[in-house]
């Protein structure tokens, strides 16, 4: 695959608000270990390869366990997610799923239930950026850090 454009250089100053504003949304949202589980799920379910890699990478040094993160595609079916996680899992992949029938009643009713007003907002917030940033990385090919030839090797 290879890179489409380079955001950044074709279009600096909205790139950049744009930064800014995940930047700011992730200073002041939902903890940041349940974001990182909400953007890689999310990148998971759009095929952002360079997302994967950043929010899995971040998620790891911010203290996440590799199992964690194995098991979240499959996240129904596990137990090591707590009440709060699933609710806000579910509401993620029904955001991001829109067309398959929306945001139900006992989607939001489950994730209302765990989080306050403003929580929700926050939460809806994170799902919405990483969901573009995955339309930017995906529709441009953005190509993640790969690794150096002997690590591959190995």
């Amino acid at each position: 695959m290879k890179p489409r454009l380079n955001l950044y250089a074709a279009a600096p100053a909205q790139m950049q608000a744009f930064t800014d504003f995940s930047i700011a949304i992730a200073n002041d949202g939902i903890e940041p270990s349940l974001a990182e589980l909400i953007k890689i799920r999310v990148s998971q379910i759009n095929g952002c390869a360079f997302c994967l890699h950043m929010h899995t990478r971040d998620a790891l040094a911010a203290g996440e366990t590799e199992l964690r993160l194995t098991m979240l595609a499959a996240w129904h079916e596990s137990p090591l997610y707590s009440e709060r996680e699933r609710a806000a899992l579910a509401w993620a992949e029904a955001l991001t799923r829109l067309p398959d029938g929306g945001a139900s009643d006992a989607v939001y009713d489950a994730m209302a239930a765990q989080f306050s007003k403003e929580e929700q907002v926050k939460l809806t917030m994170t799902i919405a950026i990483i969901n573009a940033w995955n339309r930017f990385g995906a529709g441009f090919h953005l190509i993640h850090a790969m690794p150096k030839p002997a690590a591959v090797a190995a």
